[in-house]
């Protein structure tokens, strides 16, 4: 008699249900094998658009394309079975027109199998993100700083430091909410904003350099595991992968260059005649 048993793969709707309850912990992903080991711990994973400064070195999310987010997509989908997978819509494929929105998000998730996609903007993006959901796709919005925007913004700075400048930010969050957003990802916004926020709109909010009040956090994996040599100032490293990973790396280059590395022919002896 089989053992095996289908494991679930979390849907937007149970992220949604998930708004005031435990809290939601979220990761990106770009590879099937971190996906593989990210799945067993966090609700949800994210293909962001930040593969393009954490994979391929680039200064912005700005130049990465839409056959970037399928292909890293389609990995993370492979390496994962129970977190719901959102990925990003990037920088031109869905601004200028709710109707090109939709054909992009709609090739994304045909290609892919996600759950969900994340697009930037709060009332700008709500017209779009109405038409998104009234057509069968999962949204998560994505407010405060939005790094797509970094060359109108001119520097990754936080925002609703002064409480002046709080009330289009809140009105942003109404506006995906209302929208038909599942959930809305903060990005480093000012603590008691981020708490208000959280408080006043129905959907659950992910923070990134927000609050812990949050429904949810999200880190870049590579910036909490101690991979990027540049991270955000809100970012605990749970990690230093990266001396580690230069040590090994030194370990085996040295070995290499002594020859005491272990051959092929030490492996696999050479069986003697007879």
């Amino acid at each position: 008699m089989s053992t095996h048993s289908d494991v679930k793969r979390l849907t937007a709707p149970d992220i949604r249900a998930r708004k005031g309850g435990t809290p939601i912990a979220m990761l990106t992903a770009y590879h099937a094998h971190t996906a593989a080991l990210v799945d067993r711990h966090c609700d949800a994973m994210l293909v962001g658009d930040s593969l393009g400064m954490v994979m391929h070195g680039l200064e912005s999310t700005v130049p990465v394309t839409l056959d970037m987010m399928i292909l890293q997509g389609l990995a993370v989908m492979r390496g994962s079975k129970r977190a719901l997978v959102v990925i990003d819509m990037p920088f031109g494929s869905y601004e200028a027109s709710k109707e090109q929105a939709f054909l992009s998000a709609a090739r994304i998730m045909k290609e892919t199998g996600c759950g969900g996609i994340k697009l930037e903007g709060g009332r700008r993006m709500a017209e779009t993100i109405a038409f998104l959901v009234e057509r069968g796709i999962p949204v998560m919005g994505h407010i405060g700083l939005t790094p797509q925007s970094i060359n109108t913004l001119g520097s990754f700075r936080a925002q609703g430091r002064d409480p002046a400048d709080w009330a289009p930010i809140e009105a942003d969050a109404q506006a995906v909410a209302e929208a038909g957003a599942f959930a809305v990802v903060i990005e480093a916004v000012a603590e008691p904003l981020a708490a208000r926020i959280t408080q006043e709109i129905a959907i659950p909010t992910i923070g990134i350099g927000a609050s812990a009040a949050c429904d949810g956090q999200v880190l870049v994996l590579e910036d909490m595991l101690g991979l990027s040599p540049r991270v955000p100032k809100f970012v605990k490293r749970y990690g230093e992968l990266g001396p580690a990973i230069e040590s090994a790396v030194q370990a085996y280059a040295e070995e290499v260059r002594a020859r005491t590395f272990p051959a092929a022919a030490n492996v696999y002896p050479v069986k003697k005649p007879g």
